[in-house]
């Protein structure tokens, strides 16, 4: 059975690692301590070359606490637009870290990352977050654009979760 943290008793996270690998473990490992079964947790975000980076770990919350993810877009829009990003400046990736726990005790790291551009303006309604700006390799199509089973078959956290299912698939994991 699967169940999400939000339905469960287990105390609220504080996502204050440096990296989306230290908080995909902050998040399995303290899960684990409270749940009987095998947690599965991710951090993921978008990094752009151009900003060093950025958003990376602070994606959700680039533009603050409440923003929207139109927000989020125009600021990372418009701080792209102060840096001179040539075309390999806006050089950019999405990046998933899954880590597997159970009882208190790490049991795998996996990653899965897309790698593709930005755009100068947003484009497509589909996705959620940076989506609308966002161009993977091999595509003219933003993940705002692309349907869906094609975003979920090439996307960052699809390759994360494929390498997840591999090892469950090795691992004797009942129970």
């Amino acid at each position: 059975m699967v169940r999400d943290l939000a339905d469960s008793e287990v105390p609220e996270i504080c996502e204050n690692g440096m990296s989306f690998e230290e908080n995909a473990k902050l998040k399995a490992l303290a899960a684990s301590r409270h749940l009987p079964a095998l947690v599965i947790a991710d951090d993921s975000g978008l990094q752009v070359d151009a900003l060093g980076g950025a958003p990376g770990i602070y994606s959700a919350r680039y533009a603050g606490a409440n923003a929207t993810p139109k927000d989020k877009i125009d600021k990372l829009l418009r701080e792209l637009a102060r840096v001179p990003a040539t075309e390999a400046g806006r050089r950019a990736r999405f990046r998933c870290v899954v880590t597997l726990a159970r009882n208190g005790n790490l049991l795998g790291v996996f990653e899965g990352t897309v790698e593709g551009r930005i755009a100068d303006t947003p484009r497509g309604e589909s996705g959620f977050g940076y989506d609308p700006i966002f161009v993977p390799d091999r595509f003219e199509q933003t993940f705002g654009e692309l349907p869906k089973a094609v975003k979920n078959t090439i996307s960052h956290r699809a390759k994360a979760i494929r390498a997840v299912a591999d090892r469950l698939r090795r691992l004797d994991v009942g129970g």
